[in-house]
C-alpha cells in the first residue's frame, strides 16, 4: 500500500503521511474503539517501514510479559529458515504478539498453531487472521504457554519468547510427553552461548539441551532490531533431532540423569569425583579423568556415569 493510495481508516483519529508514518491522534479513545481501528488496520499491509502499532495505548509491549515486538521482515525470514519450516509441518507458535512472525509461518507451513497470553493481542490476531482460522490453517489459544498441554504428533515450537521463561519452557517441553521435534526459539546471546558451550566449557544448561537434541546456533539479533528495545543482545538457537534415545539406550531415567547432572555441577571449584562421591572404577570405566571437572565432560560421558551411578 503506498502512502497516496492509503484511506484513513478512522477519519479523526490515524493519518498515513508522505513519508509512510502512521500518526494517531487520539490516544486517549477507548479500548472498544482502538480494537476497532486494529482490525481494519490488520487488513492492510504492515511492511509499512516506519508503521509503529505501538502508538496504541494498548498495544504498547507489556513489561510484565516480557514482550519485544520484532518486525524486521529480513529478520523474521531469517528466524523461519533457521527452523526450517515445510509445507507439511505442524508449527505451534509461542508468544506471537502483533502476528508478523505468523504470518511467514502460515505461508510456509501445513498449519499453525498460535499461543498467546495477551488477550488484546488475541484479539487482534483473530482479525487480522480471520480468513486463515476460517480455513483451520491457524488456531489461536489465549493462555500461558506454560500451562498448556499440547497433544500434538511431530510439531515444531518456534518463538521470539519472554527472556525470563527461557529456562521453564525449555525443560516444559524437552521433558514433554509429546516433545516437539525441533524448538527454533530467540533468546538471549547469553543464554544461546551457554547452550552451545561458546567457551568451551559445558553447564547444566547445555549438557540438558544435548541430551535431547541438537543445539545449533542461528545468529545474533541486536537489542535495537526490537520494539521497545532490550538491555541486550538476542540470538536464534534450535533444538533439533529432539528425542529420548540417549536415555533409552542407556535404560536410564531422565530425572535421575538430571540428578547426578545438578550433584556434578553443584561446586564448580571441586573436582567432578568429589562432587558425586565415586570410585575411581566407575570413571576408569567412562575413561573419565580423575582429575576431570564437570564443566569439561561432553554429554555422552555425563551418560556413562549417569549409567553406572544409578
Amino acid at each position: 500500500m503506498e502512502a497516496s493510495d492509503a484511506k484513513n481508516p478512522v477519519e479523526d483519529g490515524l493519518e498515513i503521511d508522505s513519508r509512510k508514518n502512521l500518526t494517531i491522534k487520539t490516544p486517549d479513545t477507548p479500548k472498544s474503539q482502538l480494537i476497532g481501528v486494529m482490525c481494519i488496520l490488520s487488513r492492510y499491509d504492515f511492511s509499512l517501514p516506519n508503521i509503529n502499532v505501538n502508538l496504541y495505548y494498548n498495544m504498547r509491549a507489556k513489561k510484565s510479559l516480557g514482550q519485544n515486538f520484532l518486525r524486521d521482515p529480513k529478520i523474521l525470514k531469517k528466524i523461519v529458515d533457521f527452523a526450517r519450516i515445510e509445507k507439511d509441518d505442524i508449527v505451534v507458535e509461542v508468544g506471537p504478539g502483533e502476528g508478523t512472525l505468523t504470518k511467514l509461518l502460515l505461508e510456509r507451513a501445513k498449519r499453525v498453531i498460535a499461543i498467546e497470553k495477551d488477550h488484546f493481542l488475541v484479539e487482534h490476531l483473530k482479525e487480522k487472521f480471520r480468513e486463515q482460522i476460517l480455513d483451520d490453517r491457524l488456531k489461536i489459544i489465549e493462555e500461558d504457554i506454560l500451562d498448556s498441554d499440547l497433544k500434538y504428533n511431530g510439531y515444531k515450537l518456534i518463538g521470539n519468547i519472554p527472556y525470563y521463561i527461557t529456562g521453564a519452557i525449555f525443560k516444559k517441553f524437552l521433558e514433554a510427553k509429546k516433545q516437539p521435534e525441533s524448538i527454533t526459539f530467540v533468546v538471549q546471546k547469553e543464554v544461546a552461548d551457554r547452550i552451545i558451550a561458546r567457551d568451551g566449557k559445558e553447564s547444566i544448561l547445555s549438557i540438558s539441551m544435548k541430551a535431547y537434541g541438537e543445539p545449533q546456533y542461528g545468529g545474533v539479533i541486536k537489542a535495537g532490531s526490537f520494539n521497545p528495545k532490550p538491555k541486550v543482545d538476542s540470538a536464534i538457537i534450535s533444538i533439533r533431532n529432539i528425542n529420548r534415545g540417549k536415555f533409552k539406550e542407556a535404560k536410564i531415567d531422565g530425572r535421575e540423569f538430571f540428578e547426578i547432572l545438578k550433584r556434578g555441577f553443584a561446586h564448580k571449584r571441586k573436582l567432578l569425583i568429589k562432587n558425586l562421591g565415586a570410585e575411581e572404577e566407575v570413571f576408569t570405566k567412562c575413561d573419565i579423568p580423575e582429575n576431570a571437572r564437570a564443566e569439561n565432560l561432553p554429554v555422552d560421558k555425563w551418560i556413562c556415569l549417569a549409567k553406572n551411578l544409578l
